[in-house]
C-alpha cells in the first residue's frame, strides 16, 4: 500500500514525543514493504518554500513546506497573545496546507492518510483530505482541538479563558475542518474520554492504541555502580513540564542523590545556571536517541512531574524499553501507563513534597527498583513497535 503521514513537525526538526511517534511509525511501516511519504512543515525561505517540495529521502520521502501564516510553528513561545491569537485563526482554515496536502495526494495517489499532530500545518487538511477521497485516520496526541496551546494546566481548568466563548468557538471550527475521519486512534482512554465529552469525533469511530516504544532493543543493564542515586528528566525545559518543582525536590534529597537532565526550552538557560551552582545537578542539552539510552543505562528512575494534563509521554515508553521506573504526575494519560509500585510511582501533580516523598522512596529501596528492570522490561512488551504495527495495519485494511 501506499500511506501517507502529516506532522506539523518531523525530525530532525522536533521538538516534543508526537513527531518522534510519527517518524517510528513511517519507518516501520516502510520497514513492512509499503510506500511511504511524509508531509511536513520547514521556515520560511523564500515564495518556493510556500509548495511542498522533496526536501529529503531516507527510507520515506519528506515533502516540506511553509504552511503561510504570521510566524513559523516553533517561533510560538516568544509571542504576544493577539498575534498567536490571528495565528490560530489562520491556521484554523490554513488554504495554503489544503492545496500542499491537495498537491501531495495528487502527485503520490496514497491509500490512505494518517495524520499526527495538525497544528501548525493546517487543521483544514483534515476536510481536504476527505475531500479528496482518499481513506483519513487521525492521530491524537494532546488537547490542541479543544486547547489551542495544546496545555491544560492542573488547576486551571476552570480559567476564564477554558471557560469563554473563544473555545467554543474554536472547538466548532475544529469540528468542521476535522471533518468525520475514518478513524480516530487515540494513545489513552484519558484523552478520548476528554474529546468525547468535548463533543468532538462524536461521529467517528475512536480506537485506543497506545504509543510504541523505539524500535532499538538495548541490552540488559549492568548491577549497579555510582554511590549515588541517580534520577533522570529527559523533555521539554519549559514551566509546564514541572522542573521548577523538580530542581525543588532534588534539594531536599542531599549529597547521596544526582539529577541528570535531557532537553531544550526556554528554561534552558536556567537549568544551566542552576547545574553550574550544584554539582548535583548535570544539564546535556537536546539528547540523539543513542545517547538518551546511555543515561537510561545508568539511571535509577525517570521522572515527569508534569503540571499540564499529558497524554502519553513518549519518555515513559523509553525508560520502560531499558527496564527503568518511572516517578510521574498523576494526571491525564499517565495513569494508564504507570503501574503504582510495579513500574513506577505516581504524584501529585504540582506538589513538590509528594514529588520528594517518591524520590526518597527510589532512593531508600533503589537495589530493588534496579533487580526490577527485566520486570519492567517484560511488562513493557505491549507498547512493542511491532505489535503497534499489526494493529495499525488492521485497522488501515478496514477503513481502505
Amino acid at each position: 500500500m501506499k500511506i501517507g503521514i502529516v506532522s506539523n513537525l518531523y525530525p530532525p526538526d522536533a521538538r516534543g514525543g508526537a513527531e518522534l511517534v510519527a517518524s517510528r511509525i513511517a519507518d516501520a511501516l516502510y520497514e513492512r514493504g509499503h510506500e511511504v511519504f511524509v508531509l511536513t512543515t520547514q521556515p520560511f525561505e523564500g515564495l518556493r518554500s510556500l509548495f511542498p517540495r522533496i526536501r529529503e529521502r531516507t527510507l520515506e520521502a519528506v515533502y516540506r513546506f511553509f504552511p503561510f501564516n504570521v510566524y513559523y510553528l516553533k517561533q510560538d513561545g516568544t509571542i504576544p497573545f493577539p498575534i498567536r491569537a490571528l495565528w490560530h485563526v489562520i491556521d484554523l482554515f490554513s488554504p495554503c496546507g489544503r492545496r500542499a496536502i491537495r498537491s501531495v495526494i495528487g502527485d503520490e495517489d496514497p491509500d490512505v492518510v494518517i495524520t499526527h499532530n495538525l497544528k501548525g500545518i493546517g487543521v483544514s487538511i483534515a476536510r481536504e483530505i476527505q475531500h479528496q477521497g482518499v481513506a483519513h485516520i487521525h492521530t491524537l496526541h494532546d488537547v490542541q482541538l479543544s486547547v489551542p496551546s495544546g496545555l491544560l494546566m492542573a488547576g486551571q481548568e476552570q480559567c476564564w479563558l477554558n471557560r469563554s466563548f473563544l473555545r467554543r468557538w474554536y472547538e466548532r471550527g475544529v469540528r468542521r475542518e476535522m471533518g468525520t475521519p475514518n478513524l480516530v486512534l487515540s494513545p489513552s482512554k484519558f484523552l478520548a474520554d476528554f474529546y468525547r465529552e468535548r463533543g468532538l469525533f462524536s461521529d467517528t469511530r475512536m480506537e485506543i492504541l497506545q504509543n510504541p516504544m523505539p524500535l532499538d532493543q538495548p541490552r540488559s543493564r549492568e548491577p549497579r555502580t555510582s554511590s549515588k542515586t541517580q534520577f533522570l528528566y529527559v523533555g521539554q525545559l519549559e514551566e509546564h513540564k514541572g522542573i521548577r518543582k523538580l530542581l525543588s525536590a532534588i534539594e531536599s534529597l542531599g549529597e547521596d542523590a544526582e539529577l541528570l537532565i535531557a532537553g531544550e526550552g526556554s528554561l534552558a538557560q536556567y537549568v544551566a545556571e542552576r547545574a553550574e551552582l550544584d554539582s548535583r545537578i548535570s544539564f546535556h542539552g537536546f539528547v540523539s536517541l543513542d545517547h538518551l539510552i546511555k543515561l537510561l543505562r545508568r539511571t535509577d528512575a525517570v521522572v515527569v512531574p508534569s503540571i499540564c494534563y499529558e497524554n502519553s509521554p513518549t519518555v515513559i515508553y523509553e525508560a520502560y524499553l531499558v527496564g527503568v521506573p518511572v516517578i510521574a504526575s498523576r494526571i491525564g494519560g499517565i495513569p494508564e501507563l504507570v503501574e503504582e509500585g510495579e513500574t513506577g510511582l505516581l504524584v501529585v501533580p504540582g506538589d513538590e513534597d509528594d514529588l520528594a516523598r517518591a524520590m526518597r522512596e527510589v532512593h531508600e529501596n533503589r537495589d530493588g527498583w534496579w533487580a526490577r528492570s527485566e520486570a519492567i522490561r517484560s511488562q513493557a512488551l505491549k507498547y512493542s513497535i511491532k505489535h503497534y504495527v499489526d494493529q495499525l495495519e488492521k485497522y488501515i485494511q478496514e477503513v481502505i
